[in-house]
């Protein structure tokens, strides 16, 4: 970034306040209803929400669950970091696999509160770590989270197709979106190629950079490139499931992950929208579905985080230095 830059930066005024609040808004909105619907199911059996609770927790195997999610977690910031050093090898510049590791896993750190806040400073990193203009290197993070919706809606699509009449009737939805979805992309892909408003300026833009270089073939390696780190979720969500007594088959849940990890990526903390959706989907079962939300999507950004901390030392020297 330039000079110009900086003072476009240092001229951008604050978020409206209520921007600022609505995520905490949509969270505390999301644990009131959890509440209503756990404290509803604990009545049934004269306890309280938290005495229910506390059941449900007791009875899981910690040492077996811990046994899924932390090689999953790991298995998860390998496949992110390909994700990444693909894109920026593309698109911005040559850099070392290994190299991407500390940027990816610093940036899991600012992750807890919203994801998208992590791809921003992997932005920032990129640009004063490698002199990559700035505004390239958001673009190739918008290229990274386009493509994570198409993959998401592939596997979602897939799910659904399999699975048809075992899913309520809001998931039939699916295969309407992604139609949609898939006439948007060509669409997209035609401007960008030329082939629609030739004349147009706005592609030139320094922040669509990654999708005026970027070959249709390449988006499809980018969901190929996702996809084993979802297949695997898929294996160990179903089994971690169990673990709270809840029965779940494994083409079920590739059809419900992809929405849930939609609902996770809404800005908020502690991932309360994606815990919302698992009851949503079990309404019979709140509180178990409430107990395994809340730990599957916290446990993972934590312990994402902490593999952060891990690089946190050289991101740090490499950034400031």
């Amino acid at each position: 970034m330039g000079d110009k830059d900086a003072t476009q930066d240092a001229k951008r005024p604050n978020a409206p306040l209520w921007q600022r609040a609505l995520p905490w808004l949509i969270t505390a909105s999301c644990f009131a209803y959890l509440y209503s619907r756990v404290n509803a199911q604990a009545a049934r059996e004269g306890q309280t929400a938290v005495e229910f609770l506390l059941a449900v927790f007791a009875t899981v195997s910690w040492g077996r669950w811990l046994a899924l999610m932390i090689p999953y977690s790991a298995f998860f910031f390998l496949i992110d970091s390909l994700v990444v050093w693909r894109v920026v090898n593309w698109f911005n510049a040559r850099v070392r696999y290994v190299d991407i590791l500390p940027i990816r896993g610093s940036t899991y750190i600012l992750s807890i509160v919203n994801e998208q806040i992590g791809k921003g400073a992997m932005a920032l990193y990129l640009n004063r770590r490698d002199r990559v203009p700035g505004w390239q290197v958001g673009s190739s993070m918008l290229f990274i989270m386009f493509c994570e919706f198409y993959y998401l809606l592939a596997w979602a699509l897939v799910g659904v197709a399999i699975g048809w009449h075992r899913f309520p009737e809001i998931f039939h939805w699916i295969p309407w979106i992604a139609l949609a979805a898939a006439g948007f992309l060509v669409i997209w892909l035609l401007y960008f190629a030329g082939v629609i408003a030739p004349r147009s300026t706005a592609r030139d833009r320094q922040i669509l950079h990654a999708f005026r270089s970027a070959k249709p073939w390449q988006y499809g390696v980018i969901v190929l490139l996702r996809s084993p780190a979802l297949l695997t979720a898929v294996v160990v969500y179903t089994t971690a499931l169990r673990l709270f007594g809840v029965e779940v088959g494994y083409l079920e849940m590739l059809g419900y992950l992809p929405v849930i990890f939609f609902g996770a990526a809404t800005p908020g903390p502690m991932r309360a929208v994606a815990i919302l959706l698992w009851v949503t989907l079990f309404p019979d079962r709140a509180a178990q579905m409430t107990a395994f939300g809340l730990v599957q999507h916290n446990f993972f950004i934590f312990f994402n985080a902490a593999i952060g901390l891990l690089f946190l030392k050289r991101a740090n020297r490499e950034l400031l230095g």
